[in-house]
């Protein structure tokens, strides 16, 4: 189940949480894995996935808002291994506040990270993945979008705009790419509240508001019908699905990971 042996991988925004658990699956799901992030070097836990998984996981740095390096990471990728098969938009910012105090310089960079770095490694995964050969299995596209790109979400709307463009993009690129014959499979994942850097930045910021600790634990926690807020591993365990031939005839479509948030 969920074996992506011998399948070639990138995963963007490896350095955090969900995409430092999806290298590691991947990795143990039997595929080589190029692992990219902004920072110099790779972050404790992916260093560590990376010295475990004796090789299969190889780091670059990476700036997905900008073309030059996409196309630089893709040239490499396709001089090591000679294809791309799986393709994971992992990377992307939040921001939280009122919409209209948000400062333009803010809004852009949250734009280029969540949209625009989004649609350029599509583009350049399209342009590789068009041409791996016909008996291999379908490639596949997985875009990281969230709850907030299925409902709105109040003190987030510009956050919500951009996972809410990043879910109906996936659906068009998945119908456009089997229009097209390409082979091809594209779909979004929506994680509720994932305790990660970025979920304990929004609890920091409502602590540092005058919201106990313990009320805010309670509150993320109690979001989920399941009475807790998601893993790193849940998500990717997911993102693996996406990638393996156990999703052979999904594209197209989104695969909510909530805890059943969205399901009130």
């Amino acid at each position: 189940m969920n074996r992506v042996d011998g399948r070639i991988a990138l995963v963007t925004g490896a350095a955090g949480g969900i995409g430092t658990a999806t290298c590691r699956l991947l990795a143990e799901g039997g595929a080589r894995v190029i692992a990219t992030d902004l920072r110099e070097a790779p972050s404790a836990g992916l260093a560590a996935a990376i010295d475990a998984s004796g090789g299969a996981i190889r780091y670059l740095r990476h700036d997905v808002t900008d073309d030059a390096q996409w196309g630089a990471v893709l040239e490499a990728t396709l001089a090591a291994h000679g294809r791309l098969d799986v393709l994971v938009n992992n990377a992307g910012l939040f921001m939280h506040g009122r919409t209209e105090d948000a400062d333009l310089r803010s809004i852009a960079k949250l734009f280029d990270v969540n949209l625009l770095g989004v649609v350029l490694g599509t583009q350049h995964a399209l342009r590789a993945m068009k041409a791996r050969p016909k008996d291999l299995p379908l490639a596949s596209i997985v875009n990281l979008s969230s709850v907030a790109g299925l409902k709105g979400s109040q003190m987030a709307s510009l956050y919500c705009l951009t996972k809410g463009g990043v879910r109906l993009f996936s659906k068009s690129c998945a119908i456009e790419a089997a229009h097209l014959g390409y082979r091809i499979r594209v779909n979004s994942i929506h994680p509720g509240i994932i305790d990660t850097d970025m979920a304990r930045g929004v609890a920091d910021g409502m602590r540092a508001n005058g919201v106990p600790a313990e009320q805010v634990s309670r509150a993320m926690a109690g979001a989920h019908p399941l009475g807790r807020m998601g893993e790193a591993e849940d998500v990717a365990r997911s993102i693996l699905f996406l990638a393996s031939d156990d999703s052979a005839f999904v594209t197209g479509t989104e695969l909510v990971v909530d805890g059943g948030m969205t399901a009130r």
